[in-house]
C-alpha cells in the first residue's frame, strides 16, 4: 500500500510540473500506468473492416474473403482496423478559460501533461500521433508522426500561444476534421466551457467522418466542487462580466446548473457514441488514465470484444 501511495504522490501534477521536461513527464506517467493491454483499448469500439492483404500461412481461414477469391482466383485476407497501424489526433484546447488554476497547475498545464502522456503511449506502440491546438481558431496543427519529436512539438506550440477566449467549439472541431486524411482515433482535451449544442455538433461532425472520438473533459476541482466561502469577485475568462457576491448564496444554484451541463454533455456523447470522461486536475495523472483505460475495457467487454471474423 505504501508503495502505491508513493507512486501516486510522485505522479501528482504539481510534482510532475517540477520535472520540467515534457518527455520525461510523459514517460513517468506511462510507466506508472496500472493497466493491461493499452493497444486494444486505444483502437476504438470495434474492429472495423479496413482493407485486404494476400493470404499467408498461419492466417485464420475465417478471415478469407471468398468473394475476392471468386473474382480473382487468389486468396486474400480481410484486415480489420485493430490489425493496422492507426493515427491518433490530440485536439488540445488552449483557450483563455483553460488558464484557470485553483492550485499551482492550470487546466492547460494538466492538459499538456495528458496530451504528452497519450502521445508517448501511442508512439511506444509504433503508431502515429498528431496534434492540433485551438482557442478561437486552430492555432497550430502538426500532422501525425511516429517519433518522439511530437512531444517536444507540443511543448513548443503551447509555449508560443497566447490564449484568447473561445468562440465556437464546433467550428474548431470542424476545421480540424477537414485536415484529417483518414479515419483516426481522436482525443479532445478541453474544459468544454461552451454551449452544449455547439459542443455536441462539433463532436458529431468527427463521428460522422468515421473517427473514434474520446473526450477528456478537463476541469479544476474548484469548478467541480465550488468550495468558495465568503465574498468573492468571480471574473470570467471567456469575456463574461465579473460577478461580486457571497459564494454561499450561489453555491447550490451553481452546482445544480453545472451538474446539469455536465450531464447534458455526457448524455450527448453517449448518444453519439463518443467516449466521455471527466478529468479532475487535482488527481494524479496515472490514476486518471488508468481509470480511463479500465472503463474502456469494461465498455468493450474485454480486450477482444468487438472482434469479428
Amino acid at each position: 500500500m505504501s508503495g502505491h501511495q508513493a507512486q501516486t504522490s510522485y505522479l501528482d501534477p504539481e510534482v510532475l510540473q517540477k520535472l520540467g521536461n515534457l518527455e520525461l513527464i510523459a514517460r513517468e506517467v506511462v510507466e506508472g500506468l496500472r493497466v493491461g493491454s493499452h493497444r486494444s483499448q486505444l483502437r476504438g469500439f470495434s474492429t472495423e473492416f479496413a482493407h485486404h492483404r494476400q493470404y499467408a500461412p498461419g492466417d485464420a481461414l475465417r478471415t478469407l474473403d471468398w468473394r475476392v477469391y471468386g473474382r480473382t482466383d487468389r486468396y486474400y485476407t480481410k484486415l480489420y482496423e485493430a490489425e493496422t497501424n492507426f493515427d491518433c489526433y490530440l485536439l488540445l484546447d488552449a483557450s483563455a478559460s483553460m488558464s484557470y488554476a485553483s492550485g499551482k497547475v492550470s487546466k492547460l498545464e494538466y492538459a499538456k501533461f495528458l496530451a504528452a502522456s497519450l502521445a508517448y503511449l501511442v508512439l511506444k506502440q509504433r503508431d502515429s500521433v498528431g496534434i492540433s491546438i485551438f482557442d478561437s481558431e486552430v492555432r497550430a496543427y502538426q500532422p501525425p508522426r511516429s517519433n518522439m519529436s511530437v512531444i517536444l512539438q507540443i511543448e513548443k506550440l503551447l509555449r508560443d500561444i497566447k490564449p484568447v477566449p473561445r468562440t465556437s467549439l464546433a467550428k474548431q472541431l470542424h476545421d480540424v476534421a477537414l485536415m484529417m486524411k483518414r479515419r483516426s482515433f481522436v482525443v479532445v482535451i478541453s474544459d468544454l466551457l461552451s454551449d452544449v449544442d455547439d459542443i455536441l455538433a462539433g463532436l458529431e461532425h468527427l463521428r460522422f467522418d468515421g473517427h473514434n472520438v474520446v473526450v477528456l473533459h478537463t476541469l479544476d476541482p474548484y469548478e467541480l466542487e465550488f468550495p468558495f466561502q465568503g465574498a468573492w469577485c468571480f471574473e470570467g475568462l471567456e469575456s463574461e462580466e465579473p460577478l461580486t457576491t457571497q459564494a454561499e448564496r450561489i453555491r447550490e444554484d451553481y452546482l445544480a446548473s453545472f451538474n446539469q451541463y455536465v450531464e447534458a454533455i455526457r448524455n450527448g456523447c453517449l448518444a453519439s457514441q463518443v467516449d466521455y470522461t471527466t478529468v479532475d486536475t487535482s488527481r494524479a495523472l496515472d490514476e486518471v488514465l488508468s481509470e480511463f483505460f479500465h472503463k474502456r475495457q469494461e465498455t468493450l467487454g474485454g480486450p477482444s470484444a468487438g472482434a469479428r471474423g
